[in-house]
Order: C-alpha cells, then structure tokens, then sequence
C-alpha cells in the first residue's frame, strides 16, 4: 500500500508548508489598499425616531 511509504508524502508535505510559510506571506502583505482607515470620533451620531404611519 502506498499510502504507508512516508518518503514522497514527507516531501510534499514539506514543500507545501515551505509554499505557506515562505512564499505566499509576501505576496499577502505586499497588496496596497486604496482606501486608508479613517479614525471615527467617539461621540454616537445623533439619530431620531421615526413615526410610522400605521394603517
């Protein structure tokens, strides 16, 4: 059974993991976003009920 030879799933396993770690963290982290975060004020927004006309 194949499945029981560790040798080429070791390999793999390895390589994927060294893909994961090493190069796609970089390519993740190099993106500019367009749009910087604004800070919000910590004062709530004034909002007003509503009246609904119920029929």
């Amino acid at each position: 059974m194949p499945q029981l030879n560790p040798a080429p799933w070791f390999a793999i396993l390895v390589f994927t993991w060294l893909t994961f770690l090493i190069i796609i963290p970089p390519k993740i982290t190099g993106h500019i976003f367009p749009n910087d975060p604004t800070l919000q004020s910590t004062e709530k927004p004034k909002t007003e009920s509503w009246t609904w006309p119920w029929h």
